[in-house]
């Protein structure tokens, strides 16, 4: 452990290694529940490319597992820490390198905050579209390792659609080049693909070119309450069925209206079993396609089809829908208290076609199990948050929670879906993402894990 120490303190500046007890506590975990986490020996903040490429060269040399850290918003274990192992954190590598109007792209380093690079490239009339929940403090780095999705993805689409290039640190400590400055480039296999959503297992990323858009048009949003969750989903169906493209659709269940008006009182109706909030971005036309989709939200059986009437209100709506979140942790621990309350969130997709079932499976679930479970997500692209309340003190509790994740997951696979939608398999999916994808897949991952990290020291553990 000392010579490991020594060689860091060698290759990086004194500030950048950092050992304090608490610390290397705080680094020991992302913000997935019920995960397992070790106890790192030692965290380092690089701020360069060859900095990161000095650290992985001495972690090999030292046979000790190397974990890259972003700000540990995540949700599904990726960064948890192994015990004695290095955790990589680029919080220092924060610089956005450049942004270009022309080709619309911007270079950045990975520690740059989502909301950050949002509000650089709008000075020049631009937008980066993927939005997570946690926009505001999770950083572009982890979205690329997670392909990250958010609110706008069902128009805009998910983080790997904006990722041009990448420059990455392989296990082997030697730097990797990967795609383009170009709007096209079909040369050689697609290895930008390949790293994004890989969490951190087969390299770490120190730069990343991203792909911009024009900034939107007015937006316009509208509310419509449901008698049931299912009755919400009928409605997302029908407007992807008509062909509508609204730039947000999202779905907040009973419990999480409960949990949001108590969270922060905003006059919700808490007795409406869901809300969908849609919105479009179309400028003269947003209020026309927003017409369309309130007439299906009636169709469908909404009881109340509401526009916001200002954009001060429609930004409260979003604001809303940010803090589902936090809500819930509230609500969770209000529940449980003296600490004990906690939330296993699960992360699933599924057709659109097959939203309402899904919602109504999941129901039927919480019924099961006995356990309290709110359901939030991006109803446009079927990819929905059942976060399910859970007693962490309470063996019982823990193993009634853990079935019904299970359960879930398991209906969204017989649903023809996805056990991770956008928050990644890290140590929570691991067993269901060998399910999914079957033997052959699994092993051709494998073999691609061990063509670039064959020693298994890059994030061990996790995914595979």
């Amino acid at each position: 452990m000392v010579d490991l120490l020594d060689a860091l303190r060698a290759a990086l500046p004194a500030e950048a290694v950092l050992t304090d007890p608490d610390l290397l506590s705080g680094h020991s975990r992302d913000e997935a529940d019920l995960c397992a986490a070790g106890l790192p020996a030692v965290v380092v903040r690089p701020r360069t490319t060859e900095q990161v490429a000095a650290v992985v060269k001495i972690a090999a040399e030292h046979r000790v597992p190397l974990v890259p850290q972003g700000a540990r918003t995540g949700l599904a274990g990726a960064a948890n820490a192994v015990d004695g192992a290095v955790v990589l954190s680029t919080v220092a590598m924060d610089r956005i390198l450049e942004v270009d109007p022309v080709n619309r792209i911007a270079v950045l380093q990975p520690g740059v905050v989502n909301a950050a690079l949002a509000a650089e490239v709008a000075k020049h009339g631009l937008r980066y579209p993927p939005d997570p929940g946690s926009w505001e403090s999770s950083m572009i780095g982890g979205n690329v390792a997670t392909n990250a999705g958010g609110m706008c993805c069902v128009k805009y689409g998910v983080t790997t659609e904006y990722v041009f290039g990448l420059e990455v640190v392989l296990a082997s400590g030697e730097v990797l080049r990967t795609g383009r400055r170009t709007a096209k480039g079909v040369a050689g296999y697609d290895l930008t693909r390949l790293f994004v959503g890989s969490e951190g297992t087969l390299g770490v990323i120190t730069e990343i070119t991203v792909g911009l858009r024009p900034a939107a048009g007015e937006s316009l949003t509208l509310v419509a309450l449901f008698p049931s969750t299912a009755a919400a989903g009928d409605a997302v169906a029908a407007i992807s069925a008509q062909g509508l493209s609204p730039s947000l659709l999202e779905l907040l269940d009973q419990t999480h209206l409960i949990a949001l008006e108590a969270y922060q009182p905003m006059g919700l109706r808490t007795e409406a079993k869901a809300l969908l909030l849609a919105a479009s971005d179309t400028g003269s036309q947003a209020a026309a396609d927003l017409e369309r989709i309130a007439a299906l939200c009636e169709e469908a059986g909404a009881d109340e089809v509401y526009a916001a009437t200002d954009s001060i209100e429609a930004a409260q709506l979003l604001q809303a829908r940010r803090l589902a979140h936090p809500a819930m942790e509230k609500y969770a621990a209000e529940m449980f208290p003296q600490g004990n309350g906690g939330l296993i969130i699960d992360d699933v997709a599924v057709p659109r076609s097959a939203l309402a079932a899904l919602l109504d499976g999941v129901e039927k679930i919480a019924a099961e199990n006995g356990v309290a479970i709110g359901v939030v997500g991006h109803a446009g692209d079927g990819n929905m948050h059942p976060n399910i309340v859970v007693d962490r003190a309470d063996p019982a509790s823990v193993a009634d929670s853990q079935r019904a994740f299970d359960d879930i997951v398991e209906l969204a696979l017989a649903l023809g879906g996805t056990c991770t939608g956008e928050h990644g398999v890290g140590l929570l999916k691991r067993r269901w993402l060998a399910r999914e994808i079957g033997p052959v897949s699994l092993r051709v991952q494998q073999a691609i894990k061990a063509a670039l990290d064959p020693e298994g020291l890059l994030n061990p553990g996790k995914v595979l």
